[in-house]
């Protein structure tokens, strides 16, 4: 039927990797092509623009007018597509059942087995390709090195193909010649053991027409294809008919020699690593060998070829770390991925393996439980379902239980893929590598850790001296004890340093901020997305006096300077002991206390400029307001002269006492961000929120404290969520009752929803 004369197919599902390239085939063939999905990609545009008409979304209408639906195997009753076909009588295949068919036009190449297929697949198609053959093929992945995953060349004989057998569909495929990896329990939600597996891979080899190469390294490919008629072996067994051997393997690339029957045909290169892959493309050079290419056009292909999205694919590379992506989501796939990349010689292997469906993750629990022996830590999140339903107490935790019993002591349960970025994030050091494996969705989580390492590495760099850490909790570092992580956390070493973090962020646009201890600020659960520094004790917190001058760093403490004057005797400082914030926060928001501000003690500043310049200011150049100097929010304090007035020692005593004794009974305990709103005119906000009633309201963990009203307190646990939600309801209130709009004092920065989204 897809082989004669054009006809209207319809394909449900058609923006999956499979069914665009049964679509991107219909096309090329002449077919009139239609197609539906849940969402669109990159290359549904693509086949848009070669005439696919696309539907979005998936509706009973956009069935009528088809001669032959074609549906992918996520497809079931239910679907309103596939419901209406059923309703109209119309003819309906699977995927597998489409791409036999059109195999049909050509001479086929099948690659078959439980891992490899893709790999094998496109390497096949690309050396035949080098060769000159010109074949067509279909490939269930990204390769970017053949264009296209699907690609029909009506000049060549050959046709390549990545044969399913997760489903039974093998048994539909009539090819020349075939190509048997390995075979072994797996999809044992389909089939129900080995016994039917290999019905399925006999009837195969029944329908092959040509030969049939099998790897003789896999017990259950030999015990199947050995002794079969013009069949044709390889792998490192000393019986194989394709032997390799001296292989050598360094920086994700293989060297070694070719022998068939013994003789030495010649040494090549692969540029995929591992030794699973130098087995996957012997076989590719036994079928191009037996089909007439010549040996130097075979070792050509194989050396320029860069493998399929998802098959050890490098996301990161830097001398201190490496990111991989690999689809592997079954015990002996992930064995074989671990080894080539523990081959890598890197300091630890961090994996995170996202487990794929219910029924692999019961039947294989066991083995999955030893397959992990060379990774130092495994996160596991929930499990992919495909389309699968839940099955009753089947979660990862049935893998991470088989490791312990297996005695590996680095594994954990984290299903939120969210946190897990933020915990792997946070315990990388040099000489890492990170490894996502799993057959769903995980690659995302390793694409958000490899953006994020390279720009960390790049500010580094800028930097030039301190340390740079990736997704560090802000809630560590407010005195309100809440908020996300900060994207990348930087701790220049001295001011030069912090001037050329400066001007790099703002040369290259990325939000930047400057943080001191964290009082006077709520940070949202999301975090905060871009550069936050922080400038470390050492040379950014020392204090010094000449006469009635006092000198501090930004990071130096208001409680530091006004103990520095006493020690000094210089007064005027007295009501910095009852401010909890460093230098350079304080003159920001032009802090105050007991009638002063800081504004009216600075003699000069020194700061950071927008280009990353070190400058002296004077007040006078600035704009200062109450409680804001928005001067001071594209220009970083580095530190500042203060001027006090003389005093005797008692009197400076006594004020510091006055001090310490109000914020000891007016101020609570627990921890807070200080002042949460501005003084309205009316009356100062905390006896508002008194009068109102709200001493002790709550939200969450977060609650209006009993001692100060004009104080939100964390009593353990709070959210961020909690403490804005509070603020509002007191906002709410003092409007409604009092016609009083309150101002937040407050800084509130960051972002409600994650910035790790994928």
């Amino acid at each position: 039927m897809l082989g004669g004369s054009p006809i209207q197919t319809h394909l449900i599902g058609v923006a999956g990797s499979g069914m665009s390239g049964i679509a991107g085939l219909l096309l090329a063939l002449g077919h009139r092509v239609s197609g539906s999905d849940r969402v669109s990609t990159v290359e549904v545009e693509r086949l848009q623009g070669l005439g696919l008409r696309f539907h979005l979304p998936q509706r009973a209408e956009n069935i009528p007018g088809a001669d032959l639906v074609i549906y992918s195997s996520a497809i079931r009753p239910g679907n309103p597509e596939y419901d209406e076909a059923l309703r109209l009588g119309l003819p309906m295949v699977r995927r597998a059942d489409a791409l036999a068919a059109i195999m049909e036009g050509k001479r086929g190449i099948l690659v078959a087995g439980m891992h490899g297929k893709t790999t094998t697949s496109s390497m096949a198609a690309h050396v035949l390709r080098t060769g000159g053959a010109r074949p067509s093929h279909y490939i269930g992945a990204e390769i970017p090195i053949l264009g296209t995953n699907a690609h029909w060349d009506p000049a060549g004989e050959w046709f390549v193909a990545e044969g399913d057998e997760s489903d039974g569909t093998l048994v539909n495929y009539r090819p020349e010649h075939a190509i048997i990896l390995n075979v072994e329990e797996e999809h044992l939600d389909f089939y129900e053991d080995l016994h039917a597996i290999d019905a399925v891979f006999r009837r195969l080899l029944d329908q092959t027409r040509g030969r049939v190469f099998y790897c003789a390294d896999d017990p259950h490919a030999t015990r199947l294809c050995a002794g079969r008629e013009g069949s044709v072996s390889f792998g490192e067994s000393a019986g194989a008919d394709y032997r390799f051997d001296q292989l050598e393997t360094a920086d994700f690339q293989s060297r070694f020699r070719v022998l068939r029957q013994g003789e030495a045909l010649g040494e090549l290169v692969l540029n995929v690593p591992g030794r699973h892959n130098v087995s996957n493309a012997l076989g590719v050079i036994a079928l191009a060998t037996e089909l007439g290419v010549p040996f130097e056009r075979i070792a050509a292909g194989l050396a320029s070829f860069r493998g399929a999205r998802r098959r050890f694919e490098v996301k990161y590379r830097s001398p201190s770390y490496l990111v991989v992506d690999d689809y592997a989501h079954h015990p002996s796939e992930i064995r074989a991925t671990l080894a080539t990349a523990r081959a890598n010689h890197r300091h630890r292997l961090i994996v995170l393996f996202q487990p794929h469906r219910y029924s692999r993750t019961r039947a294989l629990a066991t083995e999955f439980g030893g397959a992990f022996n060379d990774a130092d830590r495994v996160f596991l999140t929930e499990i992919y379902p495909a389309s699968e339903p839940p099955l009753e107490g089947v979660t990862s935790r049935l893998i991470t239980d088989a490791m312990e019993a297996n005695g590996h002591d680095g594994a954990s349960y984290q299903p939120d893929r969210l946190e897990l970025v933020k915990e792997v994030g946070r315990l990388l050091r040099p000489g890492d590598c990170v490894l996502t494996l799993g057959a769903g969705d995980i690659h995302e989580q390793g694409s958000v850790l490899a953006r994020d390492l390279a720009m960390l590495e790049t500010l580094s760099a800028a930097m030039a001296g301190g340390n740079a850490r990736l997704y560090e909790p802000m809630a560590r570092h407010t005195t309100l004890r809440v908020g996300g992580p900060a994207q990348y956390w930087m701790e220049p070493e001295d001011e030069a340093a912090f001037a050329r973090l400066v001007g790099w962020c703002n040369a290259h646009e990325m939000p930047l901020m400057v943080m001191g201890r964290g009082s006077n600020l709520l940070v949202r659960d999301g975090g905060v997305r871009g550069v936050v520094v922080q400038l470390p004790k050492g040379v950014f917190d020392e204090i010094s006096s000449d006469g009635l001058f006092i000198t501090a760093g930004a990071a130096a403490r208001f409680k530091g300077v006004a103990m520095h004057a006493r020690n000094a005797g210089i007064g005027g400082f007295e009501w910095m002991e009852g401010i909890p914030g460093s230098v350079g926060g304080g003159l920001r928001m032009n802090a105050g206390a007991m009638g002063s501000e800081t504004f009216q003690h600075v003699r000069s500043l020194r700061v950071v400029d927008p280009s990353g310049t070190i400058v002296t200011r004077s007040p006078q150049e600035l704009e200062i307001r109450y409680r804001n100097v928005p001067s001071l929010r594209k220009e970083y304090v580095v530190c500042a002269t203060f001027e006090g007035v003389p005093r005797e020692s008692e009197e400076i005593h006594r004020l510091l006492e006055e001090s310490m004794h109000k914020r000891r009974h007016s101020q609570p305990r627990e921890s807070s961000a200080g002042c949460i709103f501005k003084n309205p005119e009316q009356c100062p906000a905390g006896k508002l929120v008194d009068e109102l009633g709200l001493k002790n309201e709550g939200v969450g963990s977060a609650r209006v404290s009993s001692i100060h009203g004009n104080f939100i307190v964390n009593d353990g646990g709070a959210s961020a969520r909690d403490v804005l939600a509070l603020i509002d309801r007191v906002k709410a209130r003092a409007l409604a009752e009092r016609g009083i709009a309150l101002e937040t004092e407050v800084q509130i920065i960051g972002e409600d929803e994650s910035f790790l989204q994928p």
